[in-house]
């Protein structure tokens, strides 16, 4: 079986050198190998074909997600052999026939999560597509960005405006799952008062965004997210809170005369984090659910009762939201630019994942280089 599966890794995906005699080129590409913790590998893969409807990307920085240290890790599904990363930005190299939208040099980011959709169920039909039985996203379903070269269908991609850099249109996939939660599922007013727990990247594109909005936000985080605490801190946020040392729920009820925050949105995917939010928020106040916590956790739900909590969980995103993050581009509502902290080169994943793990910092993008 080991075998076997060597020899489809080899031949289906990843096959050859460009030294093969058949006329393709390689490329580099970070590829989840087989399931289980690990077994992430940078290998040579052949550049993708183009197909009539696609445009050829070629990606110039692609962000480190959650969802890839899950995979990584082993606690997130996925399809292996399976060239990571959805995060992406880059310029159209060529354009297959049919395509009308794009054209050679156009700067662009992808919606990642329309990979393979069924297109006719329910969901589908009304653009939420993240609940398709069907669905395969880029860099887990099928081939994504950690790479050189991508493929994709016309409709997945979007121009970005020419006041954005390509590191900044890098976050576009993470700041619409930002907006999914605050725009569009939760009502939040100017004024209101936000708990932020988790101040990871969406955790500070979240913070971006309720900034813009005017509300007065808390951001609290543990001794290991120093680093993302002090960029909040840079962002605007009202109050930094290290509940490793400081009174979470003492400070919230000095801020907040008692009360409660109005909104408390969780971003660490934690179980400690989530009990001090559903402790933070008021009577009759709202609760988010952003970050996938990967793993069972206990919940007590007589607090959500005995409060009459109104609860929202924000998985990802829609096409309505794509489109509305590119109207926030446009009319330049937001600054990422303190988000992006490091960029590393594709033959340092390894490094760069460390960075991720150690929370040293914001978000990390990768660059192709040649070099191993």
């Amino acid at each position: 079986m080991e075998l076997f599966f060597d020899i489809f890794l080899e031949k289906r995906i990843f096959a050859g050198k460009t030294d093969d005699g058949d006329g393709e080129r390689d490329m580099k590409a970070l590829v989840k190998v087989k399931e289980g913790h690990g077994n992430v590998e940078l290998l040579d893969v052949k550049e993708p074909e183009l197909g009539p409807g696609m445009i050829l990307i070629e990606v110039k920085y692609a962000g480190i997600c959650g969802t890839d240290q899950h995979i990584y890790h082993g606690t997130y599904r996925c399809n292996p052999p399976v060239i990571l990363g959805h995060e992406f930005s880059g310029v159209v190299a060529e354009v297959g026939e049919g395509v009308s939208r794009f054209r050679p040099g156009d700067r662009v980011t992808v919606l990642p999560s329309t990979g393979v959709t069924c297109g006719a169920c329910e969901h589908c039909r009304t653009g939420n597509y993240m609940f398709c039985r069907e669905r395969k996203s880029l860099g887990s379903g099928i081939n994504g960005g950690f790479t050189k070269y991508v493929a994709v269908r016309e409709d997945m991609a979007y121009r970005i405006p020419d006041r954005l850099s390509l590191e900044e249109a890098a976050l576009t996939e993470p700041l619409a799952c930002a907006v999914k939660a605050l725009e569009e599922l939760t009502p939040i007013r100017v004024g209101d008062t936000v708990l932020l727990s988790g101040p990871g990247p969406i955790g500070l594109l979240c913070l971006a965004l309720l900034r813009a909005k005017g509300c007065k936000v808390i951001v609290a985080g543990t001794g290991r997210d120093a680093d993302r605490l002090n960029i909040a801190a840079g962002m605007g946020a009202d109050v930094i809170v290290n509940v490793d040392g400081q009174d979470l729920h003492g400070t919230i009820a000095a801020e907040t005369d008692g009360r409660g925050v109005d909104v408390a949105i969780e971003c660490a995917g934690a179980g400690p984090s989530v009990a001090n939010c559903l402790k933070a928020v008021k009577k009759r106040g709202k609760y988010i659910q952003v970050g996938i916590i990967g793993k069972e956790i206990t919940v007590e739900f007589d607090t959500i009762l005995y409060k009459q909590l109104e609860v929202v969980a924000s998985y990802a995103h829609s096409i309505e939201t794509f489109d509305r993050v590119m109207r926030i581009w446009e009319q330049g509502k937001v600054d990422v630019k303190p988000v992006i902290t490091h960029k590393v080169p594709l033959s340092r994943w390894k490094d760069a994942f460390d960075l991720c793990e150690r929370k040293a910092g914001g978000k990390v993008l990768l660059y192709y280089d040649e070099s191993r």
